[in-house]
């Protein structure tokens, strides 16, 4: 492997090159498939780390079955989530972000929220799916949710993949026409089995979340791009791994204000032009909180993301 991939870096740069979409990454492997339907497993050139699903390569011509990745066109937008101490990226070139939760295992409503904002601090259009509404127990917690979400002005789906799956298709498939959705969501929310019923030649592993821990388990380990045709247009879904947690510390306190559009609306007539909205007297979105114009529990979420912003 070392001397395939020592063959490829001395390609020489001249003749035509492939063109194709990162469709999987598992660490420094990638594979990328070409306009032509060819798969190939693929390198970066210059052992570089910035290839993420989603992206269209340059790639050079194969030598064994392999490819190097020269560069990468220019991306329509990028979505990653961070922490202090990393950079994650998901995917790139998204129409949709569609994030999936449930009522069992017990939804992070804040995992929700920060998706949404995530997505729209990308210029992303966001759908969030409940998924398993068959499902008495806990519904009117997800119920409420929803309705909130829908308050919000945020786009929303019910569905029941597992006891549905026929009903599920169908409205997903007119909702995913023509679209490059990404599929996100907390470990055991029932993503993988949403997958299966639109790709079902994708295969993906489902597993019951754990009762005892109220968790879900984590069943997909590589983000993957499935080709699809919905509504007799050429669509596409990518799978990404089930998480917990969901860092936004890459985002700045304008991105955090401008994707909450409930604290947004309530900024005109501060007392300060540079008002945080956090601990300043004269605040109007204090006073709208005061006044019940703002959800509590929204407004500790903007504070929680505001403190963890760096500028």
């Amino acid at each position: 492997m070392a001397r395939q991939s020592k063959a490829i870096q001395q390609q020489s740069l001249e003749g035509p090159r492939l063109t194709g979409c990162v469709t999987r990454t598992h660490g420094r492997h990638h594979y990328v498939t070409t306009v032509d339907g060819n798969v190939y497993e693929a390198h970066r050139r210059g052992k570089k780390s910035d290839v993420v699903v989603g992206d269209i390569v340059i790639c050079s011509q194969p030598s064994g079955g392999v490819v190097a990745i020269e560069s990468i066109e220019p991306r329509t937008n990028l979505l990653y989530r961070s922490d202090e101490w990393r950079i994650k990226e998901l995917a790139s070139n998204l129409t949709l972000v569609a994030c999936v939760f449930a009522s069992r295992p017990t939804f992070n409503p804040k995992f929700v929220w920060k998706a949404i904002v995530a997505a729209q601090a990308a210029d992303i259009p966001v759908l969030v799916i409940r998924n398993k509404s068959d499902l008495s127990d806990k519904a009117q917690e997800a119920e409420a949710f929803l309705a909130s979400l829908q308050a919000l002005g945020v786009r929303t789906l019910n569905v029941s993949a597992l006891s549905d799956p026929e009903g599920t298709r169908k409205v997903l498939s007119e909702t995913f026409a023509g679209e490059r959705v990404l599929l996100m969501g907390q470990s055991g929310m029932g993503k993988s089995t949403i997958l299966n019923v639109l790709c079902p030649e994708a295969q993906a592993r489902t597993q019951e979340f754990s009762e005892a821990l109220d968790l879900g388990k984590q069943t997909t380990t590589n983000t993957t791009l499935y080709s699809a045709v919905f509504e007799g247009k050429e669509s596409a879904l990518i799978d990404s791994p089930g998480f917990q947690e969901f860092g936004l510390a890459h985002l700045t306190k304008l991105d955090v204000l401008r994707a909450m559009p409930d604290i947004a609306a309530c900024v005109d007539g501060c007392r300060f032009y540079n008002c945080t909205h956090t601990s300043e007297p004269g605040c109007s979105v204090k006073a709208a909180l005061a006044e019940g114009r703002i959800q509590p529990e929204r407004y500790a979420f903007y504070c929680e993301l505001v403190a963890s912003c760096e500028k």
